[in-house]
């Protein structure tokens, strides 16, 4: 069992001890201004605007709330509330205590979050401009880099850096050095001098490297910074005059067996090694226009579902390491998701559906990265359609009951228009497209079929299942396919199953997510980083790494 403290990722601002935000306008300012006795595990000092879990945690609460209650916004200003330092990254002294597996949540987390800016960016019309009023190292400098725009202050002390390999060992856990390349396009000879420097670039030369926007001086900076900020909100399609949506406190109970919430259950079984997510349709008729759904607020199926589904998947990514393989099942009426899909589809351009939408595939996303296996079973009282069918559709494998003595009553599926591009996956694809390797005659074939609903041997036909047992075998097939599983090694699988799920299509995301992190995963558990004389062991104790220099 894992020694690390269990985690609630439920906050909300006026529990925030790390993070200011303020809204004026269109034009909201997050301003990090972190307590050094704020950590959320003993043993270390949040020096130097320096962060862990917890500062992210208050982090993508705070998005999340832009997005829903101040749908207003339409441009983020991220700053600092410290004198002369904008952030120096990562709490090095948390990553040093820290067991592998938090390093490694931790930093899919941070990656998720700061994903989440560049989505809302691309999809919610808010722009976001880091106003780097400071020294800004490290995970600093890779949340400035999830920012549409980077401006330094020109005072010739305020740097940006990235100084990761040589002072700690290790690489930019969030994306640092793929966003460096893919997204700001620094020189590849300019970026191996920028990541093996301690000291930074700054003024001029981090302007004429790319590796932030406009340089301004103290004087001048935070009006400009401002005026840029209303100048990127001026071309956002956000709803001046709407009224937000108050997230309200997420409702959860907790016990050993597992966590339950009103449309999503989990139950661990922890001798088998597994949890089961069962997920339920809506329950009562849900409003089909758009000043029902602005009155529902966050009592909005689709909306309440995101964010419990959202939070039970952290919640079990993070505290339930010895849990392997989670099991997806859905119940309800297959009719009532539909619905909610075609409600979802007919005014998806409304800020608050397409907020929802957004939530759903963020969700869904999380689902992707997670190094569990995950199985789906398609069985009596199913509801795997629309939104839910994409549960499915992300599963490892699917399971799908056949009842060839009453095939009247089989649990069915159906596809909607949700599953051919509301949700992509970070790479960018479908799951049916990354199902079918783009192949466009067996995504019409389903395409054809929205709204129907599928009985097994069509969904088989179709390609949408792994496996249909008959209600003979289907016990013994579930329980000898868990067990199978079960028996191996969960390194092995974490590392076929990242490979096999993003298959062909590679984006900026897919590379942070997986070479970046994988080489980042190896390099946490050798001797050079995390050994007694690691780099990550020695620092701030006044002695210098000592390192294996045997390239491998």
């Amino acid at each position: 069992m894992s020694t690390d403290p269990r985690v609630d990722y439920r906050t909300e601002p006026s529990r925030y001890r790390h993070w200011k935000l303020a809204c004026d306008g269109p034009i909201a300012t997050l301003t990090m201004d972190i307590a050094e006795d704020g950590g959320i595990r003993d043993g270390y000092k949040l020096k130097l605007n320096s962060y862990d879990l917890g500062v992210d945690i208050e982090l993508s609460d705070a998005l999340q709330r832009i997005r829903f209650e101040h749908p207003e916004v339409r441009s983020v200003i991220v700053t600092s509330g410290k004198d002369r330092i904008f952030c120096s990254g990562a709490n090095i002294f948390m990553l040093g205590l820290s067991t592998h597996a938090w390093k490694v949540n931790f930093c899919k987390f941070t990656n998720e979050t700061r994903n989440g800016m560049e989505d809302a960016s691309r999809h919610s019309g808010l722009k976001f401009i880091a106003a780097v009023n400071g020294a800004c190292a490290g995970g600093g400098y890779e949340l400035a880099l999830a920012c549409d725009e980077i401006w330094l202050i020109d005072d010739r002390s305020s740097t940006v850096a990235l100084p990761e390999v040589p002072l700690l060992g290790v690489l930019p856990g969030t994306g640092g050095l793929t966003r460096v390349t893919d997204k700001r396009h620094v020189r590849h000879d300019l970026a191996d001098v920028f990541c093996t420097v301690t000291e930074g670039i700054r003024g001029q030369r981090a302007k004429d490297w790319r590796l932030v926007d406009e340089i301004v001086r103290p004087a001048e900076f935070a009006a400009a910074v401002r005026r840029r900020a209303e100048a990127l909100a001026a071309g956002s399609d956000r709803p001046a005059g709407a009224a937000g949506v108050a997230l309200t406190p997420l409702a959860r109970r907790d016990d050993d067996a597992g966590y339950r919430y009103e449309h999503v259950d989990v139950a661990i079984d922890r001798a088998a090694r597994t949890a089961t997510f069962t997920v339920r349709a809506p329950a009562a008729p849900q409003p089909a226009d758009v000043a029902g759904i602005e009155a529902a607020g966050a009592r909005w199926w689709p909306l309440a579902l995101a964010r419990e589904l959202d939070d039970a998947i952290l919640t079990m990514r993070t505290n339930e390491l010895a849990i392997g393989t989670w099991l997806f099942r859905t119940e309800g009426d297959i009719d009532a998701v539909l619905a909610v899909d075609a409600t979802l589809a007919r005014h998806a351009q409304h800020w608050l559906v397409r907020e929802t939408v957004g939530f759903l595939r963020r969700t869904l996303a999380r689902l992707d990265v997670s190094s569990r296996t995950l199985f789906a079973l398609v069985d009596r009282g199913s509801c795997f359609a629309g939104t839910l069918l994409e549960l499915a559709l992300a599963a490892d494998r699917t399971y799908m009951l056949r009842l060839p003595d009453a095939p009247a009553t089989e649990p069915t599926m159906a596809a909607s228009a949700l599953n051919f591009g509301a949700y992509p996956m970070v790479n960018g694809q479908t799951r049916l497209a990354r199902r079918f390797y783009d192949d466009a005659a067996q995504i019409a074939a389903v395409e054809r079929t929205q709204g129907t609903r599928l009985a097994t041997s069509e969904a088989d036909r179709l390609g949408l299942v792994t496996s249909a047992p008959d209600d003979l075998d289907w016990d013994d097939e579930i329980r000898l396919a868990l067990e199978e599983r079960s028996s191996m090694s969960p390194d092995a699988l974490t590392g076929m199953e990242a490979n096999l799920r993003f298959g062909g299509r590679e984006t900026m995301e897919t590379r942070i997510f997986g070479r970046l992190s994988a080489w980042q995963n190896w390099i946490f558990i050798r001797p050079n980083a995390v050994g007694d004389k690691g780099a990550l062991k020695v620092y701030g104790k006044g002695g210098k790494a000592q390192f294996d220099f045997q390239r491998v």
